[in-house]
């Protein structure tokens, strides 16, 4: 049985939210879930946007916290937890940018808190500075939006030309390495939470964007990617009149804390929260410092 059309009771049991499906080009659907009070007024929205290789589950405690109290949207891009998995796609930062643009404007999201966590940092600030209007405020967590200035040598190794693709896809290296690898102040996950990172993650195919968010690292100025980084760099000073708040897992050995101080530079007035025994998963170790500092965001 397919986990991603058919979920195992264990994780589903977090993940209690109905599924929308936005039309892409080429009849490709992305996922996402939109969660409100019956007959809502509240003009707030938050929308949440994951990295590699988590999806909207990442994110399950914000709309289960907040879904009484305002409007909030979770993302999967394309190829990633229930979207399509299309084997022949443009899976680069340029059009995940695009694919986000097109919810907000298709859902006609506005007041929005944005909440970024990995490639979710540049997917989201790419799309924030696109339609600023639209965004009330950002809560960071560990991401980075420039060209890498360093690559792990754990991301390296999945960069090795064939071994690496073969590995994270037919070897899931990447994203089951990530539900141990990517904590720090848990001695493990709990058994519903690995299954659900895991579980839109079953076969090699389904692991395809996984695969090309690790290729999409660009090593060097000639890859096409660096140059979008490069831009989005500089066109963050445009948010700067936003509030805007850091959480960062001080233990992260891929985002390390140097990305949030070149952030900073960008966003002098931030402000942060340090969480110095978490790691990358700072959704899945810390929920409810997330959600406590989340809360005076939305109020």
């Amino acid at each position: 049985m397919n986990a991603t059309t058919e979920p195992r009771n264990a994780w589903r049991a977090e993940y209690p939210f109905e599924s929308h499906f936005l039309e892409m080009q080429n009849d490709v659907r992305m996922h996402y879930v939109d969660e409100q009070p019956a007959n809502s007024t509240s003009p707030n929205t938050i929308l949440c946007v994951h990295g590699n290789p988590t999806w909207s589950f990442y994110y399950r405690s914000i709309v289960s916290e907040f879904r009484d109290q305002c409007r909030v949207v979770a993302v999967d891009h394309v190829g990633c937890g229930l979207s399509d998995k299309p084997q022949q796609y443009d899976y680069c930062l340029a059009q995940h940018t695009k694919n986000l643009i097109q919810l907000i404007e298709t859902l006609d999201l506005r007041n929005i808190t944005l909440v970024v966590h990995d490639w979710g940092g540049a997917i989201g600030l790419g799309a924030a500075v696109r339609c600023p209007d639209r965004f009330r405020n950002i809560v960071i967590l560990n991401t980075a939006a420039f060209p890498p200035p360093y690559i792990p040598k754990r991301i390296a190794a999945c960069r090795i030309p064939l071994i690496g693709s073969w590995m994270i896809r037919y070897g899931n290296a990447f994203a089951r390495a990530a539900i141990s690898m990517a904590i720090d102040r848990l001695p493990r996950l709990s058994p519903a939470a690995s299954e659900g990172l895991l579980a839109p993650y079953d076969t090699p195919k389904h692991r395809i964007a996984i695969d090309r968010f690790v290729q999409d690292i660009p090593l060097s100025p000639n890859h096409p990617t660096w140059s979008v980084l490069e831009k989005l760099e500089q066109d963050l000073v445009n948010l700067r009149q936003l509030p805007i708040h850091f959480i960062w897992g001080m233990r992260d050995w891929c985002f390390r804390p140097e990305c949030m101080e070149r952030l900073q530079v960008a966003f002098p007035n931030a402000t942060r929260l340090e969480l110095h025994d978490v790691g990358h998963y700072v959704m899945e170790e810390a929920p409810s410092e997330v959600n406590a500092e989340l809360k005076r965001f939305v109020a």
